[in-house]
């Protein structure tokens, strides 16, 4: 429970401060990718863990939405492609949690990492975890 707690409030930092966010020159071609590119509500990484929160309708799993590593220099972009619909009918208003390890993204411990995944913002015009 304290662990879901503080990567909610890491999540929430990222996010507020734009550490994630990418922008477009820096963007990563995904036209090749299966699935569709997924709008996350937030991301955060810790030290050897990826963390985000995806959009459900009540049964995203993590088999549902496959991270697509493309390493650029010095760093590392995360692509988030959901790969399998959710037709369940109870929307989740913040999404669900999924994380991968930096080992099963095939990335060291503390890699530079970023996301090319837009960001999408609650009814109430907050990203996840804002006040």
């Amino acid at each position: 429970m304290r662990r879901t707690a503080a990567l909610c409030a890491l999540a929430a930092v990222a996010v507020l401060a734009g550490a994630c966010a990418m922008t477009s020159d820096q963007a990563v071609r995904t036209v090749d990718m299966p699935g569709q590119l997924e709008p996350i509500h937030a991301a955060a990484f810790t030290r050897d863990t990826a963390v985000f929160w995806v959009s459900s309708n009540g049964c995203t799993g993590k088999e549902d939405v496959k991270p697509f590593i493309t390493r650029l220099r010095d760093s590392a972009v995360i692509t988030l492609r959901r790969v399998d619909e959710d037709r369940c009918t109870t929307p989740r208003a913040d999404g669900v949690q999924l994380q991968w390890s930096f080992e099963e993204l095939g990335l060291p411990p503390g890699a530079d990492v970023t996301v090319n995944n837009p960001y999408m913002m609650r009814q109430d015009g907050n990203p996840k975890g804002a006040s």
